[in-house]
């Protein structure tokens, strides 16, 4: 007797799909799946908020001070000459980052192990690869979806059945983070 669904799909392949619609329902918020799928993604997701909501304050404020290229208008650095030679222009900034403390990095580990690198594309599709960023998930789910769910003991996903699919009748539903 199995203790999870195997979906028809081989090991690798499985993992893969169940990867791949738990970063897209945490990315996105809410996902159009069928009933099996969406019953194993909840299963991950809502243990990786877990995992999130534990570690979510576990950090300290470190403040810097660096160097960064002075630039101008068009983004270009700022060069001056100095002893005949055209030498960069540095300006000292100070930063406050957020240091992981121990456990949060292995929270933060055991996240990415998870779910796949997200990359935002611009919708307009010009510049495409300038204009594109990449997303840190586990950043997002420590900063902007664990805070709403401190409170809350489990129950982070709804499913809203949407009933049956054309092609095949198969059961869809709509998961949602509450």
């Amino acid at each position: 007797m199995a203790f999870y669904r195997k979906l028809g799909r081989p090991t690798n392949v499985r993992i893969a799909m169940l990867r791949s619609l738990a970063t897209n329902l945490l990315y996105h918020g809410r996902i159009t799946t069928t009933v099996t799928r969406a019953k194993e993604v909840r299963k991950i997701a809502e243990k990786l908020i877990t995992t999130a909501v534990k570690e979510k304050d576990n950090f300290t404020e470190v403040t810097l001070t660096a160097k960064v290229p002075r630039k101008d208008t068009s983004g270009n650095r700022v060069k001056e000459e100095r002893d005949g030679k055209r030498v960069t222009v540095y300006d000292e900034v100070t930063k406050t980052i957020k240091k992981d403390n121990p456990s949060r990095m292995n929270a933060r580990r055991k996240i990415l192990a998870v779910l796949y690198p997200v990359t935002e594309v611009p919708a307009d599709g010009r510049k495409r690869r300038q204009n594109t960023k990449e997303v840190d998930m586990a950043a997002k789910l420590f900063d902007d979806i664990a805070p709403r769910y401190t409170d809350r003991n489990g129950g982070y996903t709804r499913m809203m059945k949407l009933g049956p699919r054309k092609g095949d009748a198969a059961e869809m539903v709509v998961i949602e983070l509450v």
